[in-house]
């Protein structure tokens, strides 16, 4: 396929007429990216995509609402109680001292709420390979009976 005079004189009026890349392609019998390509190189004028065209007359149709004549409003409970910037926050809480004295990795249970002053890890010592001490590991880690086991190893011999 060459782009002859003429497909090109077609390709100009019809990127005027604001038609899609690929319906232009349809009409000269080539493809979108043909079309996008040979607009590049003739440099015709940049057009918006048809996505962002999309969003723009889905916005043109919604209409504001009109907003009620009423009492002002008040503003909400939480905006109430919000400190004022004049008054000072309170400083960060000091870093915690380790409870136990070992060396080596320590427990990572958590304790309580990471945004609150008296979170803090377990730290006891850890397990070897694990972040966490035999009792938390107790809880964090799921033993397979062996009757699971067994039923899990009938079922894949079985697939």
């Amino acid at each position: 396929m060459s782009w002859t005079p003429d497909r090109i004189k077609e390709l100009e009026k019809l990127w005027a007429e604001g038609l899609s890349t690929a319906e232009i392609g349809r009409r000269l019998g080539v493809s979108k990216n043909a079309v996008v390509g040979k607009a590049h190189r003739l440099s015709l004028p940049g057009r918006q995509s048809p996505i962002d065209r999309k969003r723009r007359t889905t916005a043109r149709r919604v209409t504001p609402r009109a907003k009620p004549a009423s009492a002002p409003r008040k503003p909400p409970a939480a905006a109430a109680q919000k400190p004022l910037a004049t008054e000072k926050a309170p400083p960060p809480p000091p870093p915690r001292a380790k409870t136990h004295n070992h060396k080596g990795p320590s427990c990572q249970w958590p304790f309580g709420d990471p945004k609150l002053p008296g979170f803090h890890f377990c730290g006891a010592p850890s397990e070897p390979g694990k972040p966490y001490c035999s009792q938390h590991c107790a809880i964090a880690y799921n033993r397979v009976s062996a009757s699971q086991a067994d039923a899990e190893a009938n079922k894949a011999a079985a697939a």
